[in-house]
């Protein structure tokens, strides 16, 4: 979904919303991405404009920040939703300079870290998780024998 909210006389508004070092023009939400919203984030406002809205409002209020500083993948919204992006270069646009502008594909929502205390410090949970996993797998591995 694209901004569908520009002004046409006003000139100096972007097509585009700058996020780091990418140019995002475009917002693609999976549905995948989706699915987690409703489990995750909001039951009410569940359609694919619901939340490209919602994103393109933080996205331009400058409210989407990476998790960790040199995160490229994971980003905070409002300093509390967790969620997962890949960018892909969006072919035949440019910006007025000829730099790729991007879209910005969002995978999923992992979560409000308000409500879940582990979305805190992802790298130690999902260490935890592959650990756990790991054991549960041996654990019933040992019960087969």
């Amino acid at each position: 979904m694209r901004d569908s909210g520009m002004s046409r006389y006003n000139t100096y508004e972007p097509f585009y919303v700058e996020l780091g070092d990418k140019k995002i023009a475009d917002i693609v939400i999976t549905h995948h991405a989706r699915m987690r919203w409703t489990d995750r984030v909001e039951q009410n406002k569940t359609g694919f404009s619901d939340i490209c809205s919602f994103l393109w409002e933080r996205l331009k209020a400058s409210q989407i920040k990476p998790y960790y500083k040199k995160e490229e993948e994971v980003f905070l919204v409002d300093d509390d939703l967790v969620m997962v992006v890949e960018f892909g270069v969006l072919e035949n646009e440019t910006d007025i300079a000829g730099n790729p502008l991007h879209k910005m594909i969002i995978v999923t929502f992992l979560g409000r870290m308000s409500e879940m205390i582990e979305l805190r410090d992802l790298k130690s949970y999902y260490s935890w998780l592959r650990h756990s996993r790991r054991m549960t797998l041996i654990r019933n591995s040992r019960k087969r024998r």
